[in-house]
């Protein structure tokens, strides 16, 4: 069974997803406040968690922060229904995706698997395991991402994000093709998730050996990964 952690001082909310989330093979351990659910977070691996923003003890945003500066795990981040900077700041942050409240148990579900799948290791995808572009080097199976042999810190969404540009260094990915293979939803042009999480993707890989960003927009179009058109080498 998948460990989740909730981390929400709504104790209704939290017995209600306890109980939900089990019929679907999930175990979830609920806290409620955030400085205990910081210490729970770092304290045990989680496949994923589950991070309400307004907290006791310390702020949603505080915890991610702290998460963020330890640990890769994925965290989903659940706002008030409306707080658009509630989204983009936690975004920002590092915050895997975020729904906001109320929300149906079922959306919950389908973002939970979403994100699992990103963050897991490949068991039998077809086609190359690591590739090569410039000075990334990308192992699918491995999980890891080396930029000029040295390993990048990279989320499952940023990991995912690279794959997919990696796939085609010098040419434009559009943001449809990268929110559907991604995020696994349809591009809506008010979502800023997929800006937040390529903009937090590009200070990561910084500028390339002409001092231009690795990953640039292409206004109307999409992004690029700024790199010769070359195919990538990939490896079996």
């Amino acid at each position: 069974m998948d460990e989740i952690l909730l981390i929400d001082d709504d104790t209704e909310l939290c017995s209600m997803l306890t109980e939900y989330l089990m019929r679907f093979g999930f175990h979830v351990s609920a806290v409620h406040r955030g400085d205990t659910g910081l210490k729970t977070a770092l304290e045990r691996h989680y496949a994923l968690i589950l991070l309400d923003v307004m907290l006791p003890g310390m702020d949603g945003f505080e915890v991610l922060r702290q998460i963020r500066a330890a640990s890769p795990v994925s965290v989903l981040l659940l706002t008030a229904r409306g707080e658009d900077v509630d989204r983009i700041v936690g975004l920002e942050i590092g915050a895997d995706d975020y729904l906001p409240k109320p929300f149906n148990p079922r959306e919950l579900l389908a973002r939970m698997r979403a994100i699992l799948r990103r963050s897991s290791s490949p068991v039998s995808k077809v086609g190359p395991s690591v590739l090569r572009a410039g000075e990334l080097e990308l192992d699918e199976a491995a999980r890891t991402a080396l930029q000029d042999g040295n390993k990048l810190d990279l989320t499952a969404v940023e990991f995912a994000l690279l794959e997919e540009l990696m796939r085609s260094p010098g040419q434009v990915v559009s943001r449809e093709r990268l929110s559907e293979t991604v995020l696994e939803r349809k591009f809506h042009p008010f979502d800023r998730s997929l800006d937040m999480h390529v903009s937090r993707l590009r200070r990561k890989l910084g500028a390339n050996g002409a001092g231009d960003e690795l990953v640039k927009t292409i206004r109307g179009a999409g992004y690029q990964l700024a790199i010769s058109s070359v195919p990538p080498v990939a490896e079996e």
